[in-house]
């Protein structure tokens, strides 16, 4: 998230919200943001999300995830939103959602599968 300049802004329990500005080098060949940046945003949305719903010394990995790109990131600004649909002990599911700077246009949706590990500290 440093290459991006991505930055975490807001945290509740269940519910992160990441924000990311334009820069040329985050696009592909016809200027938009390039969907690896996208998908980058929403899976650390989910991973912050889900570790918002584990206890303390755990850590999380993503198991899988599935992306859906519903228009080019013709933005100034990446707006990420992780949302818990349903943590369980181990495995935490979580929804994914990458919208433009006003938050009106939705560009990509993403469901994540999360894995609670314990910490490495």
């Amino acid at each position: 998230m440093k290459t991006f300049k991505a930055q975490l802004t807001e945290v509740k329990t269940g519910y992160v919200k990441i924000v990311c500005g334009f820069s040329a080098e985050l696009t592909q060949h016809h200027g938009f943001f390039h969907a690896g940046v996208i998908t980058a945003l929403a899976d650390n949305a989910c991973g912050f999300a889900a570790l918002t719903m584990m206890p303390e010394n755990t850590e999380v990995l993503t198991v899988e995830f599935k992306v859906n790109f519903l228009r080019p990131a013709n933005t100034t600004k990446l707006v990420a939103v992780g949302k818990v649909l349903q943590s369980g002990k181990t495995l935490t599911i979580c929804d994914g959602f990458v919208h433009d700077q006003e938050e009106e246009k939705l560009i990509a949706k993403m469901t994540a599968t999360m894995i609670a590990v314990a910490s490495a500290k």
